[in-house]
């Protein structure tokens, strides 16, 4: 199954490591907006290609 994580701010301990831990398969994706620039096309074309899409507040 291939997972998007998106994350919108920057997250504390406890977050990352729920990140990290449901990013361990090999089909997951970290997408970090908060950090600059984002390609939005893309961002909107992984959304539809993935399975399951997690927004990280």
């Amino acid at each position: 199954m291939k997972l998007l994580n998106i994350i919108r701010s920057e997250p504390d301990d406890i977050t990352k490591t729920f990140i990290e831990d449901f990013s361990k398969d090999d089909g997951a994706k970290k997408v970090v907006l908060y950090e600059g620039d984002t390609d939005w096309s893309a961002l909107v074309d992984d959304i539809f290609s993935y399975d399951k899409v997690v927004c990280w507040w």
